[in-house]
């Protein structure tokens, strides 16, 4: 009888078993080509104890999306410590996201790769996780901005756009880190601090770089 109770989990516990197993297959493998049977056995639970905590495929799936996107917006978030220099928010908030997704690799490719290739209802959640992060960076850089010039009511619209470069090139270097043998964390954030900084100082200064007439 004690050695049937030692095998019984929290639901939440073997829940996390199975969507940890989940990632790593997504991750590997893509969405098409996982298969519940390879879940399964690798979290170490019959299929139909799968399907009865995750009901399908899709709906595991968009767990994994879910939970993945989380835990990196949370990691950037905790990252930056309010009230530091400008400069050093956006290096926590960058470094922060390269460790997140070095050390997290099979959930990277989940939200990078294999999320946005599959259409509706994934794509909508990448898109939800993307603006999360796009409106925090937005607010780091505007509330630089605003300090810089003085201004309380300069609008996030002068700086989303910027936002919304600096967030797409961090995904784009992620994936580039990942795949990348000798490419630490460190230096992926490094490269894009040194190629976005200098622009972002300029604005902040009220010195923004103007196209020809």
């Amino acid at each position: 009888m004690d050695a049937v109770k030692s095998k019984r989990m929290p639901r939440a516990v073997r829940e996390r078993q199975m969507m940890d197993a989940a990632v790593q297959i997504f991750g590997q493998r893509g969405y098409r080509a996982a298969s519940m049977d390879e879940i399964a056995e690798l979290a170490g639970v019959s299929k139909p104890l799968v399907y009865l905590y995750l009901n399908s495929k899709e709906e595991l799936f968009t767990a994994c999306i879910r939970r993945e996107a989380k835990a990196l917006v949370d990691a950037v978030q905790a990252g930056v410590e309010p009230g530091l220099p400008a400069d050093r928010q956006l290096w926590d908030g960058l470094r922060a996201f390269f460790v997140h997704t070095a050390e997290n690799p099979d959930g990277w490719a989940v939200l990078h790769r294999q999320a946005r290739t599959h259409g509706e209802p994934f794509a909508s959640e990448i898109t939800t996780m993307r603006d999360e992060i796009v409106t925090f960076v937005t607010g780091l850089i505007g509330a630089a901005a605003r300090e810089a010039h003085h201004d309380p009511a300069l609008p996030d619209r002068d700086v989303v756009g910027l936002a919304q470069a600096l967030v797409g090139a961090a995904e784009a270097l992620a994936g580039w880190a990942n795949e990348t043998p000798g490419v630490s964390a460190r230096e992926a954030a490094a490269t894009l601090m040194n190629f976005s900084w200098a622009g972002l100082e300029n604005l902040m200064n009220g010195r923004p770089w103007q196209p020809p007439a």
